[in-house]
């Protein structure tokens, strides 16, 4: 018997009976408030019935009070119906808010001339009513937004089944992908535990897995902007429509938000990566960003393409130099440096801070498909790109650089990495591949490039873009390549004297001491005494002595503050 008991009451707590509360309030007033909230539930489904009584009313009132007004009525409804269909973009929206309001106005006139009562009047409205309710009751944006009110009122026990009781939805939009939310959080919660519960999310809603989107709110850390999508925006690819860019200065259009705002970035004294799997659709931005920079008069473009020129020989008649082999890739890169170091030399000059590019002094971009075979076969070309990418982007000398995966390595243990400042991250298959494209701890704050399902789609990290909204690029076919090609070959600047001079004058070598010292002190001593009014560069100096970077800096320090070397400019220096 006891154990039949102490199984009954747990049953009893695992599944509560309903209680019957007899209110304290008159009958007729809880019925009322019964009545109030069925209606205002559904509110939306009945709207076609309370604009008829809003019309009867209205026109019942006129009759009464001004039957005069009845043509003021009509040139109203006429003016309205007008501008509906001048403002709604979709045909099926339009054509039906006009229809409905000239029905309204011409039976609102009518009414107001000869009364509401008026045979057959009571018969049109209704028939009008029902009629029209039909498309209003049929219309997929009317039923998600009454999905999407029960998902707001629902909200307070989904929250607490997927761990952030204590959330609420302040408001939502349907739009025509789906909807979006202004989230407010409990206190002590942040957007990180959203992110971190997206999954259980889209199983509370329903939705298909990848459907929802979360962004922080910039103005409020406890809050957020959650999206829902019904359908995928970028389910189909979306044609390139040509060069949008006529200088570097302008912000280049890459593709299009889930939201249909556009990816804009500017590349002007920036560096760029792009990363991402086989079949991601690397080239197809390269492709984008390339289209719109030939189209620039103020830049100059030189590629390195280490697997035969595939990806760029389509564009080599706008490339200024193409380098297809490791030997033609380190000179390439190491005429980069000669003209950064040759622009930065005038600029100290000139009392000029940074390069503004022209078409008489353009800016220098260039262009590496796949950085992690440099890396590999060309390991001196690393240090010069190292260099371009600390010191170009204030002389307008820019790398735009595309890899499968930056390692470690291959990115010269994370110097060169950290000097991009624009990153395009395409579909991953690893997870951890997207701290790599990014940066340490994308992958943590919602940047779930692993989960894109489709060749073009992106995230993009860069000034102005800093929430994980997906995008897609635009799709640059081969014949869009060849025409803008063929469009802009004639046009390309050259570069300017200044800096083809720098690669043209041959490397200077040091002359070599009557007896080397083996003491690298030493050696520092002597390379600097042998050098030219102008001074010498590190690298140089580093070749020297045969010692690293640093012991190179740790030297030049302490024989400068003892007097015995000076830094004539930037990076160069003399005894």
């Amino acid at each position: 018997m006891r154990a039949y008991g102490r199984r009954h009451r747990r049953w009893s707590r695992r599944n509560p009976q309903p209680l019957l509360l007899l209110p304290d309030e008159p009958l007729f007033v809880v019925a009322l408030a019964t009545i109030g909230r069925v209606l205002f539930r559904y509110r939306s489904g009945l709207a076609p019935f309370a604009a008829g009584l809003a019309l009867a009313v209205a026109g019942l009132f006129l009759h009464h009070a001004h039957p005069e007004l009845w043509p003021v009525v009509a040139l109203v409804a006429a003016s309205a119906a007008m501008a509906l269909g001048l403002r709604i973009r979709r045909t099926a929206e339009r054509v039906y808010a006009a229809t409905t309001t000239t029905v309204a106005g011409g039976w609102l006139a009518t009414a107001t001339a000869v009364g509401p009562t008026t045979k057959p009047l009571p018969t049109v409205l209704a028939l009008a009513v029902v009629v029209l309710s039909l498309p209003w009751w049929a219309h997929r944006r009317r039923r998600a937004r009454v999905r999407v009110d029960r998902v707001i009122h629902a909200w307070p026990d989904l929250a607490e089944n997927i761990g952030l009781d204590g959330s609420r939805i302040m408001s939502a939009v349907v739009d025509t992908w789906g909807w979006r939310g202004r989230v407010k959080l409990r206190a002590g919660q942040s957007v990180a535990d959203v992110v971190a519960r997206v999954p259980a999310i889209e199983s509370a809603l329903g939705t298909r897995p990848g459907a929802v989107r979360v962004e922080q709110d910039p103005a409020h850390a406890g809050r957020c902007t959650m999206r829902v999508l019904a359908v995928d925006p970028h389910a189909g690819a979306i044609p390139w429509q040509g060069p949008t860019a006529r200088s570097l200065a302008d912000p280049i259009d890459i593709g299009v938000f889930e939201d249909a705002t556009t990816v804009r970035i500017p590349l002007l004294r920036r560096h760029a990566l792009i990363g991402g799997t086989t079949d991601s659709g690397k080239s197809g931005v390269l492709n984008v960003i390339l289209g719109n920079l030939v189209a620039c008069p103020d830049v100059v473009l030189w590629g390195i393409d280490l697997k035969g020129g595939m990806e760029l020989r389509p564009w080599a008649a706008c490339l200024g130099r193409l380098a297809t082999t490791p030997d033609e890739a380190t000179q390439l890169l190491a005429d980069a440096v000669a003209v950064l170091e040759a622009r930065a030399h005038a600029a100290s000059h000139d009392n000029t801070r940074v390069w503004e590019p022209t078409p008489e002094s353009p800016a220098l971009v260039i262009v590496i498909d796949e950085y992690a075979e440099l890396a590999d076969t060309a390991p001196a070309a690393v240090g010069h790109a190292e260099s371009v990418a600390r010191r170009g982007r204030a002389l307008a000398v820019d790398l735009l650089a595309a890899t499968q995966r930056p390692t470690q390595k291959a990115m010269g243990g994370g110097a060169l990495r950290s000097q991009m400042s624009i990153r395009v991250c395409l579909r991953v298959r690893e997870r951890r591949d997207v701290d790599l494209i990014l940066d340490k701890g994308m992958l943590s704050a919602g940047w779930h490039a692993h989960t894109l399902d489709a060749p073009g789609k992106f995230y993009v990290l860069a000034d102005g873009h800093n929430q994980p909204r997906r995008a897609r690029a635009y799709l640059v076919t081969d014949e869009h390549v060849r025409e803008t090609a063929a469009r802009y070959a004639n046009t390309r600047p050259d570069l300017d004297t200044l800096s083809q001079a720098a690669i043209d004058q041959p490397p200077r070598a040091l002359d070599p001491a009557p007896s080397p010292p083996s003491d690298p002190e030493q050696a520092l001593l002597a390379a600097l005494n042998l050098a030219p009014e102008n001074g010498l560069t590190i690298p140089e100096l580093i070749d020297a002595t045969g010692m690293r970077r640093t012991w190179v800096y740790d030297r030049l320090q302490a024989l400068a503050a003892a007097g015995n070397a000076r830094q004539v400019s930037r990076g160069r220096w003399h005894a």
